[in-house]
């Protein structure tokens, strides 16, 4: 008993330095263990011949990208209700009824007519620097008043102006055949003599009106006003067949097709 009183410490501490071996050489066994375990799971759940991949079917991802391909069609002029609310009409007897035939809608183009520009040849002048050529210039297209009425200007082969250049001269100089005009906002020819003027479609005029205001809106052109239904508007193209206005108010747009009857 006295041996152990007297060197216990040095007992325990041999108890734990055999505890501390026997672990360490426990311990390559203990993961090798481990390590064979692992490999049998692995081997179970990852099958050594996987099974070929099936086609995958596409049909659901394929119809979408067809339904995006096509524009969803979206009428924002007829039936949706949001953007265009059903007008309504005061009777003579004070009642409210929905009317479709209101505003633009109820506008009808009853005649397009045709605006020329019209060239031709109206004298020649002869003086002791050569001939001048009178030439007849007539703008029915013009946006302003002035400029639509017929005016001369006198020319000689290769002088310009405003309109045209006059680039050949047919025949004798003195009576010529025909004049060959470069006009200068095309590019295009024009030849006239005395008996064949030129002439060109620059534009349109038209005849509008509105029959719940019993309203007419003769020579319309682009740039005229019209005012109905609690509206004003401008008109901004005219084509042979239609007529586009467009509300000073919120600059919506409305075509009003030709329609003689």
């Amino acid at each position: 008993m006295g041996f152990l009183k007297q060197h216990y410490e040095k007992i325990l501490l041999g108890v734990v330095l055999l505890g501390l071996a026997l672990a360490a050489g426990f311990l390559p066994i203990l993961i090798s263990s481990q390590k064979q375990k692992i490999e049998e799971t692995r081997q179970t759940l990852i099958p050594k011949a996987p099974k070929p991949l099936t086609n995958l079917d596409l049909t659901v991802p394929t119809n979408a990208l067809k339904r995006m391909a096509a524009a969803p069609i979206i009428d924002f002029s007829t039936k949706n209700k949001l953007f265009n609310p059903i007008p309504w009409q005061k009777r003579a007897d004070g009642t409210l009824v929905k009317s479709t035939k209101v505003g633009p809608t109820a506008a009808s183009v009853t005649n397009v007519m045709p605006l020329y520009l019209k060239i031709t040849l109206d004298a020649v002048n002869i003086s002791d620097t050569g001939p001048h050529y009178v030439i007849g210039i007539e703008k029915e297209a013009a946006r302003s008043p002035a400029q639509r009425p017929k005016k001369q200007a006198y020319c000689s082969l290769n002088s310009k102006n405003e309109t045209f250049v006059l680039v050949a001269v047919k025949g004798k100089p003195e009576d010529p055949s025909e004049l060959v005009l470069q006009l200068n906002d095309t590019g295009e020819q024009a030849v006239i003599s005395k008996e064949k003027p030129f002439q060109r479609v620059d534009g349109y005029m038209a005849d509008v009106r509105y029959d719940p205001e019993s309203r007419k809106f003769p020579h319309c052109r682009v740039g005229s006003a019209l005012a109905f239904g609690g509206e004003e508007y401008n008109v901004v193209a005219i084509a042979p067949n239609e007529v586009v206005i467009s509300a000073k108010s919120n600059q919506k747009k409305w075509t009003i097709k030709n329609n003689p009857t």
